[in-house]
């Protein structure tokens, strides 16, 4: 009988618990809102690189659960049943269109000047450095553990050594610089007045929280609601069936759709494999087919949204910690240069340059609207959210809902640039240096795309007060 997933699944638990109870006592950690899951990371992170080893166990088991689990999460938020329509008029169009401009920009950024230094590296100290790894500060950092390491394990089959480890280090960092810096821009905004006053005393009441409800019942939340009669089915094990039936969905369009790429040769294999690494836009567009069905037949109401929500926040936090766990020191110790260079870019586009354009950028809520994306720009859409929870612990800005309007939009003009984050790497494996170039040109298509809306939507603003680091109308 195999019990290596439940022995590992078990030292995952052990790890979340662990961290969960360490929250609830540090005030550092309290201080800094540092998520349980990343610190079970850490432990994660220290035992399969220095203990394991010794008990013949080894990390490979975390990669493979950070990439379903990524597909999971995917597949359970893009399920969720939206029950209201879509707000409509000009300010409505105006606001989606600001957030998308801010995401896309990030992308832009990230992409754009992650490759400027893989090239600047490749042409001074290390010539031999596989040219993909410019990626990996957009995967790490704007898509998370579960891409970084799908996609890096695609790249090591390419001659990428670590290229797992890489992308799930810089996804660490990511998470890291999410919130420590996020602490830094809430503290900044509240003394510099860029978070209304209602809004500061949350702050120092959000700062101290251990992570845990109090006993009281009145005080927890409802977390999920019944969608089935016990009696038939418990509602919990539906939602979770529809999630496991979709990721099958997805499963098998990929084999059908590999199959015929096969049918190409060498390079139709190839772009297969590729496919596989960004199997998580495949099982986003299977929930939303899924969806679509269940819509035609009228059983779209059997769905809870909540249940949904439980059933992704379950995957990211083991996500996170998984990921840290699967990083090889060893793997990632020849590469603390180009490290070193993509965090530095990384800071600064996220710290600096982020909150800059953000403040010209939109109308009103400026410091709650770039604090969301900050958030996902460093780490995943929790992060964000948790950040701008602390100044707005009940969501009474639409900065939130805002957000979530453009999240599709966003997703689909996406879609180019990760089906182009190969290039780098073909460019490798084929000898032919233009499609690094290529993939270049088109993250300068998105940078220099989003700087024009941005001074489309900004106006007057987009140059305004050039040195001052964040700019407030009432200033």
């Amino acid at each position: 009988m195999n019990w290596n997933y439940v022995i590992h699944i078990g030292i995952i638990s052990i790890a979340l618990l662990s961290a969960s109870l360490l929250r609830a006592n540090v005030r550092f950690l309290q201080k800094y809102l540092i998520p349980a899951p990343i610190v079970a990371g850490v432990f994660l992170l220290l035992f399969y690189n220095w203990i394991a080893p010794l008990w013949s166990l080894n990390s490979q088991y975390l990669g493979e659960l950070v990439y379903h689990l990524l597909n999971l999460s995917f597949i359970a938020m893009m399920l969720r049943v939206t029950g209201t329509k879509l707000p409509k008029g000009k300010s409505y169009r105006r606001v989606v269109a600001q957030n998308v401009t801010a995401v896309i920009g990030q992308y832009g950024l990230q992409t754009f000047f992650g490759l400027l230094v893989t090239a600047l590296l490749m042409y001074t100290v290390m010539p031999d450095l596989f040219p993909a790894i410019g990626f990996t500060l957009a995967l790490g950092f704007e898509l998370g553990p579960g891409q970084a390491f799908s996609i890096g394990s695609t790249w090591e089959s390419m001659g990428f050594v670590g290229g797992s480890s890489v992308g799930l280090t810089l996804a660490a960092i990511g998470f890291l610089l999410g919130s420590f810096g996020g602490v830094v821009l809430i503290n900044q905004g509240i003394k510099r007045g860029w978070v209304g006053k209602d809004y500061t005393r949350n702050y120092e009441q959000e700062r101290l929280k251990s992570g845990f409800f109090s006993r009281s019942a009145q005080d927890r939340p409802v977390g999920m609601r019944l969608s089935t009669d016990g009696e038939s089915i418990d509602s919990f094990t539906y939602h979770t069936a529809l999630v496991m039936v979709t990721y099958l969905v997805s499963w098998a369009f990929l084999t059908g759709l590999s199959a015929l790429l096969g049918l190409l040769g060498d390079l139709g294999h190839e772009l297969a494999s590729s496919l596989w690494g960004i199997n998580f836009v495949f099982s986003a567009f299977s929930a939303l087919g899924v969806k679509m069905v269940m819509k035609l037949f009228k059983v779209e109401t059997t769905i809870d949204n909540n249940t949904c929500n439980r059933i992704s926040g379950f995957s990211v936090d083991l996500t996170v910690a998984s990921s840290l766990g699967a990083i090889s020191i060893v793997a990632v110790r020849g590469y603390w240069l180009p490290l070193l260079l993509l965090t530095a870019v990384g800071a600064v586009i996220t710290l600096w340059i982020l909150p800059m354009y953000a403040s010209r950028l939109y109308d009103d809520h400026q410091f709650y609207r770039m604090l969301l994306i900050y958030g996902t720009a460093t780490g995943t859409l929790p992060t964000g959210l948790a950040l701008l929870r602390v100044v707005d612990p009940d969501f009474e800005t639409p900065a939130a809902t805002d957000y979530l309007y453009s999240v599709g939009i966003v997703f689909f003009l996406a879609i180019p640039i990760i089906l182009a984050i190969n290039l780098p790497a073909f460019s490798y494996t084929r000898g032919e240096p233009r499609l690094f170039w290529i993939a270049v040109g088109i993250s300068a298509v998105y940078l220099i795309g989003s700087f024009i809306a941005y001074l489309l939507l900004s106006g007057k603003k987009a140059f305004i007060s050039r040195n001052r680091y964040f700019h407030m109308e009432a200033e």
